[in-house]
Parts: C-alpha cells; sequence; structure tokens
C-alpha cells in the first residue's frame, strides 16, 4: 500500500474549522454540502438514515438505521475514473500525444464486489496481484464485466511452482489479455515453454535514493530494501530473453514511483529515468509498446486542494514526448494503475456521539458509538488524517475537541496522536444526546481501510461489523440501496471458532430499493 498523509506537526483541512456555526448551503467539496443545519451528500440527507420516519430512502420503512452505519456511493466511482480519464484526454489533444492512455484499477485498495463491478462499468482496466484476485477476474470475466478488450495486469509474485503462476496460466486460456509483468528473472520459468502466448511487462528497481530526486537503479545503486522489481541492467536482459522466447513477448515497462506524493513536477520527475529507459529500449524491442507509472496518484482523502490531475497528465505526456524524441522512438502507450485515487471517496462511516468527556490535558471528548483505529487503521498505523464532519446540527456553535472510540485502547482517537490538526464539532452537552442525538461521519475512507480492518471480520475487542449501505444510480433516476446487514453477536462468535454448528456468519443481502 502506497500512503500519502500529512506528517503530525502539521495541520490538514479535516472538516469545519470556526466555532462559528456554518453557513447556509457551504460546500466542503464536490459531493458535501450543508443545507438547514444538516449535511448532505448529493442531495441526501445522512442523518435522516438514522431517524424514525426521515430517512432519505423511499420504500423503506418509518425505521432508523442502526449506527454505526458504513455507506459506499458507487457513483463517485465512476466519477473518478471518468474524471481521469478526461484529464488525460484533454492533455493528448493540447500536446498532439500521438498514443493513448489507459486507466487501470489497483484492485488491492479495495476488492470487495461491487468495489470491482463498478470500475469495470466505468470502463477502467483491472490490476491485481495475488492468486485469489484470479478468480475475483474469473468472475468478472463470467459475468460479461470483464471483456476482451481490457487488460488484466498481473503484479505480484509469481514465481515457477506458485498457485497464482498456474492460475494466471489457466486464466489466460479464458482472456486474451492477461500480461504478467515480473519482478525478476525467475518468474518467466512460470510462464516460459508452457505452450501459452504471453505478452509481459517488467517491474523497474528504484534506488535508495529519495523518489523526489527523480533516481532510479541505472547501474548504479540499487535499492537493497526493496524487494520489487530489477534494476537497468538486469531488465534490458530479461528484456531480451523474452523476446527471444517463443510465443513470447516484451510489450510493456512498469516503474512504479513506489510512493504517493503531493507534487506533480517531482512525481514526473521521479518517473523521468523509467520514461528514458523505455525510450532506449524501443528502438530494439519492437512488440515494446506501454509504459505503465504504477500507482502513487493520491486520492483526496482531507479538504486540501492538494494534486492537480490535470496538470500531472501533461507534464507526464510533455516529458514522454520529449525523451522519445530525443532517442528517436515513439512514445508509449500510458497507463496509470489508479487504487486510493479511485474508490477513497467513494465510502464513508458514519458514528453517533454516545457520551461527552471533560479532558484535564486538552479539548473534551466526544466518545462514538464503534471504533476509529479499527474502522480506519491508518489513523493509528500512519497517522493518517481524514474528512470529519458532524450530520446535524452545523447550525450550531462548534468547538475544538477530540474523538474517542469505545475500545479499550488508548489510539482509539481522533485526530491520531501527535497530530497537529484541529477537530471542530458542534457543542452539545451530555444532558442532550438523548433528545438531540448528534452523528458524525467520517468520509473518503473508502481505499484501504475496510481491507486492512477486514471485511466481514470481527474487530479489536469484539466490536461487531457495521451495517453497510450500498447506494448507486437507479436506473429511472436518483439512487438505489441494498443494505448488507451488520454481524450479531453470533456472527462474531462463529468468526472466533465459537460454536461452529452451520452457516452463522454467512453475508445477508437484502433486496433493493430506490431513494429519493
Amino acid at each position: 500500500m502506497n500512503s500519502i498523509h500529512a506528517p503530525p506537526s502539521v495541520a490538514c483541512r479535516i472538516g469545519w474549522q470556526s466555532p462559528a456555526p456554518v453557513p447556509e448551503g457551504y460546500r466542503f467539496n464536490p459531493f458535501l454540502e450543508a443545507t438547514r443545519g444538516r449535511l448532505r451528500v448529493h442531495g441526501l440527507d445522512l442523518a435522516a438514515f438514522f431517524e424514525v420516519g426521515r430517512s432519505p430512502a423511499a420504500g423503506l420503512t418509518g425505521d432508523a438505521m442502526p449506527s454505526p452505519l458504513e455507506i459506499a456511493f458507487l457513483p463517485n466511482i465512476r466519477a473518478q475514473v471518468a474524471a481521469m480519464e478526461s484529464c488525460f484526454r484533454r492533455a493528448i489533444e493540447e500536446s498532439g500525444y500521438p498514443a493513448p492512455f489507459h486507466f487501470a484499477f489497483a484492485s488491492k485498495a479495495n476488492t470487495a464486489e461491487e468495489i470491482v463491478r463498478s470500475t469495470l462499468t466505468a470502463g477502467a482496466h483491472h490490476e491485481m496481484s495475488s492468486d485469489i484476485d484470479v478468480e475475483i477476474a474469473r468472475r468478472m470475466i463470467r459475468a460479461g464485466l470483464l471483456p476482451e478488450d481490457r487488460m488484466v495486469l498481473a503484479n505480484g509474485f509469481k514465481g515457477p511452482g506458485s498457485a497464482y503462476a498456474r492460475n494466471l496460466l489457466a486464466l489466460r486460456g479464458e482472456h486474451r489479455r492477461v500480461i504478467p509483468i515480473l519482478e525478476d528473472s525467475a518468474e518467466l520459468g512460470a510462464f516460459a515453454g508452457r505452450g501459452v502466448d504471453f505478452e509481459f511487462g517488467i517491474r523497474l528497481k528504484r534506488t535508495q535514493e529519495d523518489a523526489g530526486a527523480g533516481e532510479w537503479s541505472s547501474g548504479r545503486t540499487t535499492d537493497r530494501d526493496s524487494r520489487f522489481g530489477v534494476d537497468a541492467g538486469e531488465l534490458e536482459r530479461l528484456a531480451l530473453e523474452i523476446d527471444r522466447t517463443p510465443s513470447a513477448r516484451f510489450v510493456l515497462l512498469h516503474a512504479m514511483l513506489g510512493a504517493s506524493s503531493d507534487s506533480e513536477e517531482q512525481f514526473v520527475q521521479a518517473l523521468e529515468p523509467g520514461l528514458d529507459l523505455f525510450a532506449r529500449l524501443a528502438r530494439d524491442h519492437r512488440h515494446l509498446r506501454f509504459f505503465d507509472f504504477g500507482g502513487g496518484v493520491p486520492g483526496r482523502t482531507t479538504l486540501d486542494d492538494g494534486f492537480d490531475y490535470e496538470r500531472f497528465a501533461g507534464l507526464l505526456l510533455g516529458k514522454a514526448l520529449d525523451l522519445s524524441a530525443r532517442h528517436g522512438t515513439r512514445p508509449p502507450a500510458v497507463i496509470g494503475e489508479f487504487g486510493r485515487y479511485t474508490v477513497s471517496e467513494h465510502a464513508a462511516h458514519l458514528f453517533r456521539v454516545i457520551a461527552v468527556k471533560a479532558n484535564e490535558a486538552g479539548p473534551p471528548w466526544y466518545l462514538v458509538d464503534g471504533s476509529i483505529m479499527t474502522s480506519f487503521p491508518d489513523t493509528w498505523a500512519l497517522g493518517e488524517h481524514f474528512i470529519c464532519l458532524p450530520l446535524n446540527h452545523l447550525d450550531r456553535p462548534f468547538r475544538r475537541l477530540r474523538l474517542g472510540g469505545i475500545t479499550c485502547d488508548r489510539d482509539d482517537v481522533y485526530p491520531p496522536r501527535g497530530s497537529a490538526t484541529p477537530l471542530f464539532l458542534p457543542e452539545i452537552a451530555a444532558a442532550e444526546l438523548d433528545e438531540a442525538p448528534l452523528y458524525v461521519g467520517f468520509f473518503s475512507v473508502g481505499a484501504y481501510q475496510e481491507m486492512l480492518g477486514g471485511v466481514r471480520g470481527s474487530k479489536h475487542c469484539v466490536l461487531p461489523e457495521a451495517t453497510e449501505l450500498l447506494i448507486d444510480d437507479a436506473e429511472g433516476g436518483g439512487f438505489a440501496c441494498d443494505i448488507v446487514p451488520g454481524h450479531t453477536t453470533e456472527d462474531v462468535l462463529h468468526n472466533l471458532g465459537y460454536g461452529r454448528t452451520g452457516r452463522v456468519g454467512a453475508p445477508r443481502t437484502a433486496p433493493a430499493v430506490a431513494l429519493v
């Protein structure tokens, strides 16, 4: 996982930053807006999900949804794919770039079925990294969601004798555009001589210098701490071996940055040695046509302006044109593997504030009815920040405070320990919480957090999985949703091995209903 987060000493915008109430109609970002003291996502009143008779879901009973509640807004995923393709389309038109751009979803960011399905219906190619990923791809193929024109980019370790390599060989019989991206020369032996045609990529290893310096291995210094890829000299030897192997072609150079950057210039500078190597290799390898810059493009997990995607696209294509002209070779078709960017903004996790507690060491505590650290593990593991906003009472005065989860762990807090980022939420007294409950939401938590926390798994301090609401576009307009119920006590106990008598913990999905 490639994470980008503000260092603890640097403050970032995670919500409302003033004691004053939020003005009517204030927009926090393109999909979060304050209306009559309540927070709306694409027009949906989120607090209403928890209120009897006020649910925004037409056709549902008037019962309140349980808290905590996970929200997956699937149209945001397709919008992200379309936005990045639009950025590169404009850059191609403005620069006269002669080759296409391809958007691939890095599925390790979130491998849930509804997520992968949404990226494929948006037209994305598919990137994967492990053996079970092959079965996911196979099911998408059988469902007609992964057609023959889409690439399946197979990263990860897949040496001879591995289940991953065997399954990729089988998958190639079902899908013609499976492209294994080799991590070392030994991996070629898992596919060569098996009577199956393959197009291959090779991953270039970074040097130990900082990625911002734009240094990659070129025979000078190798990154001794990296387990990914081969240096430039070995890459050239492996490329020749591929092209000399019957039924094998070297078609793709993978030159991943390896970490996110909030500077478009530094990102492209770090990719320059890989682009230069591509341009040199293209003279001798007639099948080579793809430059895959891998992941690292950040998603917007806070309210800061962040990365300029359109500018990045223009700089990247401009650099590819310059280097290709310098070496007298054709510019590459460009592939980006987008994980965090694709899915971070689609998900939210909503909680009810259940207690107000004094804090002698700083701002008071609001305690929520779930766990922050198990819902978003990067808050305690990496000091990550996410958008945190109240769902109601936005027209009240705000005050600075800290949020705490209900586990017994000292790190179950937000903002993370050591963070300089302030959090403001509406003022509310403990005595008011029954009659005027306060709900808060964490937004842009859709990348990695659920996978790290364990999908449908039992959590730290034996907390159950929350109910999840999957929201998508409805055929007749508006939205439709599916409800995935949370875990019961028996589900949790079954997961932990207590009384395994039947499929107590099997997922259950309610019928789709329309939302207004």
